[in-house]
């Protein structure tokens, strides 16, 4: 396909400049993609707010769901005007972990929207293997929040969740509120919530929590392990907030499983009481990054579009903004700003 589209393209941190440029061609292994809907990922605000993507210009965005229109001369399983979302790591498919199934470690991989270009735009080609089907059941916005999906349950999947267990989830963004549906669907006998906003909690609740405490509290581990009844079998720090992390531990039931999500860039402090929790209570903690695993992209994302197609997890209470692509430079504005409440900011390319 020739001629022009409107793309958002980032030359140095907060400089976002909407700009018309071509068409992406694709080659042999790749479909052209019309980018239906697209959001903004946690990861985006400090790659673009204050640390730059790995090349520039480059077009960011990496959630994003559209209608393939274009087929590469060797794709086989995808036809033209499927509904699609997009598994954005590029996987080397070489290094001793990709050889092992563990893509979300690949030592020499590539990333829709940090590395090559990404879908905040009219039109994105990607790689066939990269692309998972999604039926007409799903709407375009969606489908676009898969990827955030697809990271809950890669952490639910880290922990080792099994049906019954109970759940406490840290951090009530896009990913904690999936991973509360999540639990929720896959047989969780209890799921409650933590964060410091009462917006995100009451739509944790809406959500399924079974119950939402706030995180400012100084005694909250000791809330959430007192309706547990000993604590959370398993429990996901998904803030990126020290001070969640050590909470996390002490919300833990013994033989629970800890799971860090959240970013924090900052260090952690553990106090003599999480340490002897962790020995006394036999309590593991593990990392979870990104959400890929074999067969690529993984279980995480086909069960996500299953769970999406069935009905059973919703993205209604989770996106919160539905703009256009020209408010993708004032929406990262505002959110450098301060003071913005959001789950999940979507952006239609195709909306005037």
């Amino acid at each position: 396909m020739h001629g022009k589209m409107k793309a958002v393209r980032m030359y140095a941190p907060k400089d976002l400049r909407l700009e018309e440029v071509s068409i992406p061609a694709i080659s042999e292994d790749e479909v052209l993609i019309k980018v239906m809907a697209v959001g903004i990922c946690g990861s985006d605000i400090p790659r673009i707010n204050k640390y730059g993507a790995h090349v520039s210009p480059i077009i960011p965005g990496h959630e994003f769901a559209g209608e393939v229109v274009e087929l590469g001369a060797k794709v086989t399983d995808v036809k033209m005007g499927d509904r699609v979302t997009v598994a954005p790591l590029i996987p080397c498919y070489k290094c001793e972990y990709c050889r092992i199934g563990e893509y979300s470690l690949c030592e020499d991989y590539s990333y829709y929207g940090s590395r090559c270009d990404g879908a905040f735009a009219q039109y994105i080609n990607v790689k066939e293997k990269n692309v998972l089907k999604v039926n007409d059941s799903v709407s375009y916005e969606t489908a676009a929040t898969t990827d955030p999906f697809a990271n809950a349950l890669h952490c639910l999947h880290r922990a080792s969740f099994k049906k019954g267990e109970k759940v406490c989830v840290y951090g009530c963004g896009a990913i904690g509120l999936y991973a509360i549906q999540a639990a929720k669907a896959l047989g969780a006998s209890k799921v409650v919530a933590v964060d410091v906003s009462r917006e995100k909690l009451d739509t944790a609740i809406r959500c399924g929590a079974d119950a939402a405490f706030n995180g400012r509290d100084a005694d909250v581990a000791r809330q959430v392990s007192d309706y547990l009844d000993g604590g959370a079998d398993v429990v996901a720090e998904i803030s990126g907030v020290p001070i969640a992390q050590l909470n996390c531990i002490l919300s833990a039931a013994k033989l629970g499983r800890v799971v860090i999500v959240g970013i924090s860039h900052a260090g952690l402090q553990l106090t003599e009481q999480a340490v002897d929790k962790i020995m006394r209570g036999q309590i593991s903690v593990v990392g979870s990054w990104n959400s890929f695993s074999n067969p690529f992209p993984g279980d995480e994302w086909t069960t996500a579009v299953e769970l999406f197609e069935k009905g059973l997890v919703k993205s209604d209470d989770v996106i919160t903004h539905r703009l256009k692509l020209e408010d993708v430079a004032d929406s990262f504005k505002a959110i450098d700003k301060g003071g913005m409440y959001f789950n999940k900011i979507l952006f239609f390319p195709w909306e005037n």
